[in-house]
């Protein structure tokens, strides 16, 4: 197959995918409506109905125009082949060691990108968002967290990608297989620490106090047999006002966190209904299994990978002139697509069957009624948007709507 031949297969897919993106987008906005649905009555009043479509039309058509954008200038870097363009100039300017020629060129990608995104971020934040009411961030703290998420991804994004590279070169043929293992651990242990390692550069936790409500997550934890020690309370008033809670780590190092918004949202018996939730996560072995099905997915992904690797004719279809470590993975990127995608919904069936699971924990072990009840709070005070396509929530939600979770509940 040629480079010409591979660049058009790359094209179309790009296309294609866009296409496919945009088309379930339109079909989304087929459920708004002016008057409010008699299923959410009860749910939202007449005024926060009105303002939820009125931020769901915002966010649809400023994340429209940034596809567009991004769009026309990836088509035209494919087409024109600036890929390889950069690729050269780097092997002939800079250097010609494959582990940082391949540093160099996702780390001056990644980094335009994001400066690129810089403005369309702050749009979204300091004018959507706090038009909306949820937006706490100051500029402060929005740079910050920019420059904190570069380092992070030089330092452990980079090493690791460093390392992925060194493999291959020393073990074309086992790369796959050695590669995959390397990534296992890597995402095995960001599993155990990241509450205590990569989470406090953003925010704060600190225990929850003894009190009221850490006396009844207490008890509900010993009548549902579930050893929980590790509570903590996450500062995320500090960006928005939207409430969430979660569960991370493995083992020992597992640790459930509470948004302070959530907290400050929720009365205690909403709140512990909500983690009740969260523990029946962990109850179901849902993380362990969500791990193993994402480390298969990533050792076939590795794999088909590997089997691309060195391909002269796909490295020229991007402009390159000869074959690299990283060019050879951006082709894949795109080409992969059409996997990701069905994997993607395949994930997210996965993900609702085990949200679905997790509410039946906690109705069973403590009860439905103030799970409900928070549910709708979370989902009104984050205008959440209760009816949306079926078509739309196959291919892309992770968890049910609200109404199907309160439908089962209620059953």
């Amino acid at each position: 197959m040629t480079a010409t031949t591979i660049l058009w297969i790359i094209l179309i897919i790009y296309i294609a995918d866009f296409a496919l993106e945009r088309f379930l987008g339109w079909l989304n906005t087929t459920r708004w409506s002016n008057i409010i649905p008699e299923a959410l009555k009860g749910i939202y009043d007449e005024k926060e109905y009105q303002r939820q479509q009125d931020y769901s039309k915002v966010n649809y058509k400023f994340g429209r125009y940034i596809a567009y954008i991004t769009f026309v200038l990836v088509v035209a870097i494919l087409y024109f082949g600036l890929f390889g363009w950069l690729d050269s100039y780097i092997y002939d300017k800079l250097t010609q060691n494959p582990i940082w020629q391949a540093l160099i060129f996702f780390g001056i990608i990644g980094l335009a990108s994001d400066l690129l995104g810089m403005p369309f971020d702050w749009y979204s934040t300091f004018n959507i968002e706090e038009r909306f009411g949820f937006n706490k961030t100051t500029p402060k703290t929005f740079f910050l967290d920019k420059i904190k998420g570069w380092l992070l991804a030089a330092i452990v994004g980079g090493g690791l990608f460093a390392l992925i590279i060194f493999i291959y070169n020393k073990m074309p043929d086992y790369f796959w297989l050695v590669a995959w293992g390397v990534i296992s651990v890597f995402s095995i242990v960001i599993s155990m620490f990241y509450t205590s390692l990569i989470l406090p550069l953003f925010n704060k936790q600190t225990p929850l106090e003894a009190g009221s409500l850490r006396d009844k997550i207490q008890e509900f934890a010993d009548n549902a047999g579930f050893k929980l020690d590790n509570i903590f309370v996450m500062d995320g008033s500090k960006r928005s006002t939207k409430g969430n809670a979660f569960f991370s780590g493995l083992g020992p190092r597992k640790r459930v966190v509470l948004y302070d918004t959530l907290i400050n949202d929720l009365s205690e018996e909403e709140i512990v209904a909500v983690l009740a939730h969260e523990v029946g996560h962990q109850k179901k072995k849902h993380i362990i299994k969500g791990t193993v099905l994402s480390l298969l997915n990533t050792g076939m992904m590795f794999y088909i990978l590997s089997l691309f690797l060195g391909n002269e004719e796909l490295c020229k279809a991007l402009g390159a002139e000869q074959a690299s470590f990283h060019i050879s993975i951006l082709a894949f990127g795109i080409l992969y697509t059409p996997i990701s995608f069905f994997l993607g919904i395949l994930m997210s069936m996965f993900s609702r069957k085990n949200e679905y699971e997790a509410d039946a924990f906690a109705r069973e072990n403590y009860s439905a009624e103030p799970l409900i009840s928070g549910l709708k709070k979370l989902s009104v005070k984050s205008l959440s948007n209760l009816q949306p396509h079926p078509v739309y929530v196959f291919c892309y939600f992770s968890h049910p709507t609200l109404l199907q979770r309160i439908d089962k509940l209620n059953k």
